[in-house]
């Protein structure tokens, strides 16, 4: 009889993952999980070191949670969004509008992060139809940026690993390295542009490269004083990630429009928010004759079950002040990702709030990379795997975001793990 594995391979297609390799892998195939905690078909526990690919925020089986989802599915699992509404929507919708930075006032629910990412760039466009100033087409985005894997959100990433294979499917962009290369955009497009889109504060998928502070501010500022819009991706950065309920609090600035997923249900169910403002908003009323609708949906859009995961997750983290009981773990982070510094090949490591990341170099002095095709972060993360401690690296950066439950004796553990780990493959 084929084991689960055989019955995989002959299957499956995981995603980011080069098949030929994985099929020459013993996979691990995971059965359960208890907080920090995954456990395989085969019994071994796990240390969730990056929070279920950065989405698990309170732990597995968090039972405020799990009861959530229960007790709606007791009721009903989904009914359309399209012309009709639901009391969990409603409900989260409220919520999110009074705990997102001031001038939030709308939600429109999709599935995903590159889901919601692709509502606020159709809404950004369409918003400038609706103002008659067609002209503004234009997107300033960063290079680097991630922002998802459908074709407009695809557009405005600049990882060309990832997104240059699909370059004749994407519209074009106003690539920008920094803040002075957006202002010069803004001299030369500043009628044309749109708006910009930026992950605030930190690029996740550049490997958990980190703005320099106040960057996001003067970009607020520039976008104002031009009239173009400023798109948040607070798809990573979201729900307290970045220590604080969102990122673009640290700086004071309120998007035009704010993408938010992964953490939002807490890593229970695919579920994502576009919040906006009302002015924004307003621009879309009108006649039927006029045809101002938002012509953008999902089957799921306001799916009762991920509303209910969404709604006990906002309510852990009042009950249990979340935020506040982080601050001493996002300082245990640090610390320990610090003292990374002092392993050999270890040429940088970046932190902020529950994010952390250790970038490995051939040269540390010289700064020279290992080439990607050694793969040296995945046998790093091989290697911690087979320690008990499961993560995924960015090229040679080792991502480690574990989950907000997490117990600091576990923590010290991925940090042994990973000095263990670096040792042995270097």
């Amino acid at each position: 009889m084929d084991s689960l594995a055989d019955k995989d391979y002959r299957y499956l297609w995981h995603p980011f993952t080069q098949m030929k390799d994985w099929m020459a892998e013993d996979p691990v195939i995971i059965a359960s999980g208890q907080g920090a905690i995954l456990r395989d078909v085969n019994g071994r526990e796990y240390i969730d070191g990056n929070s279920s690919i950065w989405t698990n925020l309170h732990g597995h089986q968090h039972p405020k949670i799990t009861q959530a989802i229960a007790d709606q599915l007791a009721r009903i699992a989904h009914s359309s969004f399209l012309g009709l509404s639901n009391e969990p929507a409603i409900r989260l919708a409220e919520k999110l509008v009074k705990i997102a930075p001031p001038g939030l006032a709308r939600v429109f629910y999709s599935d995903d992060g590159s889901t919601a990412m692709e509502v606020a760039i159709k809404m950004a466009l369409q918003y400038w139809q609706h103002r008659r100033q067609p002209r503004r087409m234009k997107f300033v985005t960063f290079a680097d940026a991630y922002h998802g894997d459908t074709l407009g959100a695809v557009s405005v990433g600049g990882i060309d690993l990832f997104h240059a294979a699909f370059q004749p499917l994407l519209f074009d962009v106003l690539r920008v390295n920094d803040l002075s290369s957006a202002e010069r955009m803004f001299r030369e497009h500043g009628d044309s542009i749109a708006a910009v889109v930026i992950e605030p504060l930190v690029q996740g998928a550049a490997g958990m490269r980190l703005w320099e502070r106040g960057l996001l501010g003067e970009l607020r500022r520039l976008c104002t004083n031009h009239g173009a819009l400023l798109i948040a991706d607070e798809v990573m950065t979201g729900f307290g990630r970045a220590g604080t309920m969102f990122a673009c609090e640290q700086e004071g600035v309120t998007p035009d429009l704010m993408a938010v997923a992964k953490g939002l249900t807490g890593g229970y169910l695919p579920l994502a928010a576009t919040l906006t403002t009302e002015k924004i908003f307003r621009a879309f009323l009108g006649d039927y004759g006029e045809f101002k609708t938002f012509f953008h949906g999902h089957s799921y859009t306001g799916n009762q079950l991920g509303c209910a995961a969404a709604l006990a997750n906002l309510q852990v983290f009042e009950d249990e002040h979340t935020l506040t009981v982080l601050q001493p773990k996002c300082e245990r982070l640090r610390a320990g990702l610090e003292a990374m510094r002092q392993l050999p090949h270890v040429g940088d490591v970046r932190h902020i709030g529950m994010i952390g990341a250790v970038e490995l170099f051939e040269d540390v002095a010289a700064k020279k990379p290992f080439p990607l095709t050694d793969k040296i972060g995945i046998k790093v993360c091989m290697e911690m795997r087979q320690r008990g401690v499961l993560t995924r690296p960015i090229g040679n950066t080792i991502v480690l975001m574990p989950p907000y439950c997490i117990r600091g004796e576990q923590l010290d553990r991925i940090f042994s793990v990973l000095a263990e780990s670096v040792a042995a493959v270097s």
